[in-house]
């Protein structure tokens, strides 16, 4: 699919809108998943049916676009690989919002973009300059800020919530060199297909069978995540993806509204303080992308447990949702 298929039909505002709404509706999946793993059902399963009732969502987003070749690859290890790393970015992501409140994990989920300029270096080859390096460093002190002084906060949930932000920007880069010969659509099918068969793998090791309206839970997992998947495509089919990126940090305010009204979690002036440091510096990577790369391409981006990460040229999935 030749990229300007995917970003020829701009109407910036209803891109933005499209991308307020993915974002909401991935908060919603955020306190499903909250919901279910802090009621007892392990992280696996839980995964395993977000993916697989996701699955029907995907197809039809397939089907409504009218071409099943889509989805040929001749990359299909690519997207294993891909997909192995997006699992564990939403395992680990999982883990952080049974563990954590749900404004914290979001908060250092936001790690993801500081993640993927330093390893696109190495990974990529990248040239990051001064100006991107200098944001990943105060991007890095925002995180401390969140960690508190002497690293009061680190604990195990912290711990899975930060793997999960760098196995995410590992599913980024897979998926910023997948977007160079495969369809997005295509990369959302794949990683729903394989995330769902090794979640199958690891049912043996933890399994509770849902009851009453525990099964409504469950299916609504897939049914929220493919509609917010549908929203987040279809935004940066409409707009440029430097423009609609930074909407994404709306999933704090959700958070911290979810948080408050179904578990009374508040979060403290830290969290937030070191939150927006964070923020700050992935909008201006955004800022700086946007230029360095002109036109922003859109690609597809990667899963996270549940929070819609910034990522100029990337479309489709956002984190591990």
């Amino acid at each position: 699919m030749e990229v300007s298929t995917v970003i020829r039909t701009d109407n910036v505002r209803q891109g933005i809108g499209c991308m307020l709404l993915a974002v909401s509706v991935f908060s919603l999946l955020n306190v499903l998943v909250k919901t279910l793993t802090s009621a007892g059902y392990p992280v696996a399963e839980v995964a395993f049916f977000r993916n697989l009732c996701a699955m029907p969502v995907v197809m039809a987003m397939i089907s409504l676009g009218g071409d099943w070749r889509q989805i040929r690859t001749r990359h299909l290890g690519g997207h294993l690989w891909r997909s192995t790393i997006g699992l564990t970015c939403m395992l680990l992501m999982f883990l952080a919002f049974d563990l954590l409140p749900l404004a914290d994990a979001v908060a250092f989920s936001f790690a993801a973009p500081l993640f993927v300029t330093a390893l696109s270096v190495p990974l990529l080859g990248e040239k990051v300059g001064i100006h991107r390096w200098g944001a990943v460093m105060v991007g890095l002190v925002g995180v401390l800020v969140m960690l508190r002084p002497g690293g009061a906060m680190l604990n195990p949930g912290v711990i899975a919530a930060l793997a999960s932000a760098l196995c995410q920007a590992l599913a980024m880069i897979a998926i910023r060199q997948l977007s160079r010969t495969e369809a997005p659509l295509a990369t959302v099918f794949y990683f729903t297909l394989f995330s769902t068969i090794l979640c199958i793998c690891l049912l043996p090791f933890g399994w509770r069978t849902p009851v009453g309206w525990d099964w409504a839970l469950v299916a609504g997992l897939g049914v929220v995540g493919g509609i917010a998947q549908y929203f987040v495509t279809r935004a940066h089919a409409l707009a440029p993806a430097a423009l609609i990126a930074p909407f994404n940090y709306m999933a704090l305010l959700w958070a911290a509204l979810f948080g408050f009204i179904l578990w009374g979690e508040v979060p403290d002036h830290l969290t937030l303080a070191g939150a927006a440091i964070v923020m700050a510096s992935g909008l201006y990577i955004i800022y700086r992308e946007s230029r360095r790369r002109l036109p922003v391409s859109a690609g597809c981006p990667a899963t996270r447990g549940g929070v819609a990460t910034p990522m100029p040229e990337t479309v489709g999935e956002t984190g591990p949702r």
